[in-house]
């Protein structure tokens, strides 16, 4: 019943991000004002304490969008699970990343029930997307910046990253370096935990966790930057400021062939398997704290 629930509300998120909203890139300021609104509407609902941090980019202005649990301790450290809410022009954007963006919600759901020790912060993240992308006008970077001025101590942070596009056809995988492909399943049936190597720890506590919550399987993997795609996303605004994250995604262009495309639909997503990730992540967080 609880699956079938976080099905609903998944396909709820997803179909007004990207079909009723649309692309949403760093040009589309209503669309994306739009979606900060709905996002701090959901976490409010949920009982989060929600808040914001503005910042500047080539003239406008743009929002993270923040979901906070206190914990009791102000001093302890906290968990950080973020999804960026931002899309390249043109692409609406299902699996990249409403499907993230959803799933960060249905968490906060699950996780806003009951106090909990250390505090969580839920964040959504403006401009992950070119041409912010990789610079300091990150909204992951401003964030993570922001704690580290703070000396905000932290557990670690999980970034969703296209979480909904899943493949069981043979080759339907693929992978930064030829020796992954007898390592690893070259069906896309599967979730990845990705990150560096000092995250490295943190990581296999992820990953443990998740498979308590869910059959999807997960596999691993810490790398140098220089394998392709270990840190394409907000976590590698936290790496910056040498903070621990891991990323959990489908692995976007290694597997799903709509990725960064107007074919990036609402209906090519796999919504049992997407809320099978949402309920592994959720028990992931609920082995953290």
């Amino acid at each position: 019943m609880k699956l079938q629930e976080s099905i609903k509300r998944l396909q709820e998120t997803i179909r007004y991000l990207s079909v009723e909203i649309g692309p949403r890139s760093y040009n589309d300021h209503e669309k994306l004002y739009q979606v900060a609104e709905y996002i701090s509407s959901r976490f409010k609902e949920y009982g989060c304490y929600v808040n914001e941090q503005s910042f500047v980019f080539r003239g406008n202005t743009y929002r993270n969008i923040i979901g906070s649990i206190p914990g009791s301790n102000k001093e302890e450290e906290i968990v950080v699970l973020g999804a960026h809410y931002d899309t390249v022009a043109g692409s609406p954007g299902a699996d990249d990343n409403a499907s993230a963006v959803a799933g960060l919600l249905e968490i906060a759901r699950f996780i806003s029930k009951s106090r909990v020790a250390p505090a969580i912060q839920f964040v959504a993240f403006a401009l992950e997307e070119p041409p912010a992308y990789r610079t300091k006008n990150m909204g992951s970077y401003h964030y993570a910046q922001m704690l580290k001025k703070s000396r905000q101590k932290i557990l670690g942070m999980i970034c969703l990253e296209m979480i909904g596009y899943f493949a069981d056809n043979p080759r339907s995988q693929e992978f930064p370096l030829p020796f992954m492909k007898r390592k690893f399943s070259t069906k896309g049936n599967f979730i990845a935990a990705v990150g560096n190597l000092r995250s490295r720890k943190f990581t296999e506590m992820v990953k443990k966790g998740f498979k308590e919550g869910t059959d999807i399987p997960i596999f691993s993997y810490n790398a140098l930057p220089i394998v392709i795609g270990i840190d394409f996303s907000d976590h590698w605004s936290f790496y910056k400021f040498g903070y621990r994250a891991v990323m959990i995604t489908d692995t976007a262009f290694y597997r799903n062939p709509y990725y960064h495309t107007a074919s990036d639909t609402y209906d090519t997503l796999d919504y049992e398997r997407m809320a099978k990730v949402v309920h592994g992540v959720k028990a992931a967080v609920e082995r953290l704290i």
